[in-house]
């Protein structure tokens, strides 16, 4: 029998492939072979390939990474810093005043405990729009994360570049300096209709237009924000973009809590691409996106932490089941999104959603190898008779054991391989002190 060589082998568990057929391979495996995948299937056709390092799953889950489509990595600086209180009192009251203390180095360290709190959660790609984003960029490249990053953009001066000439020009270095990275992708990301004229939305959407990159903004985050576009522009903020040419399929739109049908039908035309974030939703009582609509509509829907200041955690473990949960309730609907689908919507719709779902968000050949392991043999895990509701409603980042993000391991049996994590939290801890003296 002729053998094939990779550089890991993932062997001996149950095999999610989350590929467009749903494929489940109960007793397989994987070959990766430098980054990518190059060959899944049962553990007999397994046995044609060898390897110097294999990674036994122990009889637990092997699936894709999570995508995290929104959230604002550095903000575990501010976890639990102003608690329980409106999103605009939040922001404009504390967390505003805390950014403008921020500077290059306390974003790198912010960032790297982000990306340690993933890993060990099972997420292997996020979507970030924040402050000082080249240093969120190498955060993401020394941990060996996924990342979607961008300069958030806003009609104010920001902390980092100053006048927003300066920030559209920070944003074109971003894109020079990060181009055909293996993990980075840079986007333009402008703050929120409210927060920007309709010439920085614009302009915004040509850069990303031009460069064929995504394109992210809040939108409809809350019924306040929704009355004061009407009150302003006699617009909703969906209807807004739509009027001036933003509304495209390489957008996404993070929150989408208020919409309208209108709204809907317009997301619907144009092919956006919505961020849900549920927890953070309820956390700042911003409302409960109507996501079945959405779904029914046949739009992208992926999920989102949101910062650590306004969940507090990255663990999408807990967003999915937090996720499927509410919709239940709120539509008094058993069935509404389904455990397929929140799972869906944590990998392949989520890296649809961010314009990688032909690198990432399925197990399938060619793809990166961007893997994690579940250990299902825990008193919560038993028994099992559905391992994708389990995933959904039982399982827990703490589950994770390995995660692999493009062929390399970049956690083994919960150690961390790419980051001194003593070291990441102990500097987080610091710069708390200095928030803290004011």
């Amino acid at each position: 029998m002729k053998t094939h060589r990779a550089d890991l082998l993932v062997t001996n568990g149950i095999v999610l492939t989350i590929n467009s057929e749903g494929t489940v391979i109960e007793h397989g495996g994987l070959a990766i072979v430098k980054s990518r995948i190059a060959a899944v299937g049962t553990s007999a056709e397994m046995n044609k390939w060898t390897s110097p390092r294999i990674v036994d799953a122990r009889g637990g889950i092997i699936m894709p990474g999570l995508i995290n489509t929104h959230t604002h990595a550095a903000m575990t600086c501010f976890r639990g810093l102003a608690d329980d209180l409106p999103l605009m009192n939040w922001l404009q009251e504390h967390i505003f005043p805390a950014e403008a203390k921020l500077d290059e180095k306390k974003v790198y360290s912010g960032t790297l405990l982000a990306c340690a709190e993933m890993i060990r959660a099972g997420t292997t790609t996020f979507c970030d729009m924040y402050l000082f984003e080249d240093a969120v960029a190498r955060a993401a490249s020394a941990a060996g994360i996924r990342a979607v990053i961008g300069e958030v953009l806003y009609d104010f001066p920001s902390p980092n570049y100053g006048d927003l000439e300066r920030g559209f020009a920070y944003t074109e270095k971003l894109i020079d300096t990060w181009r055909d990275d293996p993990l980075i992708t840079v986007a333009v990301e402008p703050h929120s209709p409210y927060l920007c004229a309709p010439e920085l939305l614009q302009r915004a959407a040509g850069i990303a237009h031009q460069h064929s990159i995504p394109l992210v903004i809040h939108v409809s985050e809350t019924r306040s924000e929704v009355e004061q576009m009407q009150q302003r522009y006699g617009r909703t903020p969906v209807g807004f973009l739509a009027e001036h040419g933003i509304l495209s399929s390489n957008l996404l739109a993070c929150h989408c809590v208020v919409l309208s049908e209108e709204d809907l039908e317009l997301l619907k035309e144009k092919d956006v691409k919505v961020a849900h974030n549920p927890e953070s939703n309820m956390k700042l009582a911003s409302g409960i996106a109507p996501v079945p609509q959405m779904l029914q509509h046949g739009i992208c829907v992926g999920l989102g932490t949101d910062g650590c200041a306004s969940n507090n955690n990255l663990d999408l473990f807990l967003e999915m089941s937090t996720a499927a949960k509410l919709h239940k309730v709120s539509t008094l609907d058993p069935t509404v999104l389904d455990a397929k689908t929140v799972l869906r919507m944590a990998t392949i719709d989520g890296a649809r959603a961010l314009g990688i779902d032909r690198i990432t968000g399925s197990i399938e050949e060619g793809k990166a190898a961007d893997i994690i392991i579940i250990d299902i043999r825990q008193p919560h895990l038993t028994p099992m008779y559905n391992p994708i509701s389990h995933l959904v409603y039982a399982a827990g980042g703490g589950d994770v054991t390995w995660t692999i993000v493009n062929g390399q391991v970049v956690m083994a049996d919960r150690r961390l391989c790419s980051l001194d994590v003593e070291k990441v939290m102990d500097d987080v801890k610091r710069i708390a002190d200095e928030i803290r003296s004011g």
